[in-house]
């Protein structure tokens, strides 16, 4: 089976996760990266059928991954894109058997979430000089990534018609494609309507093109993942925040904030776009853990 053979299959599996499944463009892209590798390591290996795959080649494979140090959860992630591949191969009479049978999904190791104090949350919010055009746009990224627990992707696809400031919400898709309806406060409002009016016209003039997206970037175009990813990074080390902040830890200690400050668990669901609530139930685990370092801290007989 030449390497052209082996991408073809692949591309037929994307196709499905796409139409049949419906899977996101995120999704999908995950499943082509972690398939890649493995589609390279069967080449490496000189693995010319399908069905000459079993449990010892994957079991390879996979501590091939381990020793270029992929974290247990990478793993974990992996094994659930071959295990899908193989019985989409197995389905489609693309092989006779399916060799992820006899591998076994180790556990996942449940680590809590980082976030940061409402005090980091407001230096981090000062750091910005509002001065200029950039700083107008970046205050109104943390604003409204703080205010709303949106993720990263949904904040660079977040479209013009999808603000609804007037009656303080935005409509976002998220994972599954699955919108939600999310309230912003007075302050996220502010800084967005501010950034509409200062800053957004002079970064769309950079750009042949009007862009639906709301934050743009110097080219007047769509602000990409990397592209916020790189200015909270820098943020963080202009506040003087020592933890690890990436913009996933603005969103979970959202979450954090609104249970420690009695929010219910089900709204903190609906706001976050877990589709199950034992995904959310992590949070509270973060608060007793907080609750337990206070206690330490404070009482004289702790």
């Amino acid at each position: 089976m030449s390497v052209e053979l082996k991408k073809e299959a692949l591309e037929e599996y994307l196709i499905f996760l796409k139409i049949e499944r419906g899977l996101s463009k995120n999704s999908i892209e995950s499943y082509q990266r972690d398939l890649n590798q493995y589609i390279t390591y069967l080449d490496q290996e000189k693995i010319n059928s399908w069905d000459e795959i079993n449990r010892y080649i994957i079991l390879n494979f996979l501590e091939n991954q381990k020793n270029g140090l992929k974290s247990d959860n990478s793993l974990i992630r992996m094994i659930s894109s071959l295990r899908r591949f193989h019985q989409f191969l197995k389905q489609e009479n693309l092989s006779k058997e399916d060799p992820m049978l006899y591998i076994e999904t180790p556990k996942k190791a449940q680590t809590l979430p980082k976030v940061i104090s409402t005090n980091q949350i407001d230096i981090l919010l000062s750091i910005p000089d509002t001065s200029n055009k950039i700083g107008i746009r970046d205050r109104a990224i943390l604003e409204v990534m703080y205010a709303t627990g949106i993720r990263i992707s949904e904040l660079v696809n977040l479209k013009l018609e999808e603000l609804h400031l007037s009656m303080k919400l935005i409509q976002t898709i998220g994972k599954g494609d699955k919108e939600r309806i999310l309230p912003i406060g007075e302050q996220g409002i502010r800084w967005v309507e501010y950034y509409l009016e200062y800053s957004r016209p002079k970064l769309e003039m950079k750009s042949v093109q009007t862009s639906p997206f709301v934050f743009l970037n110097l080219r007047g175009t769509q602000l990409s993942r990397q592209g916020v990813w790189k200015k909270i990074k820098k943020m963080v080390q202009q506040a003087g925040i020592k933890q690890n902040v990436t913009p996933h830890t603005l969103r979970h200690s959202f979450a954090t904030h609104l249970l420690e400050n009695g929010a219910d668990l089900r709204v903190v669901q609906e706001l976050l776009g877990h589709s199950d609530i034992s995904t959310t139930q992590i949070y509270t685990h973060i608060t007793k853990h907080r609750l337990k370092e206070v206690y330490d801290a404070y009482h004289p007989r702790a």
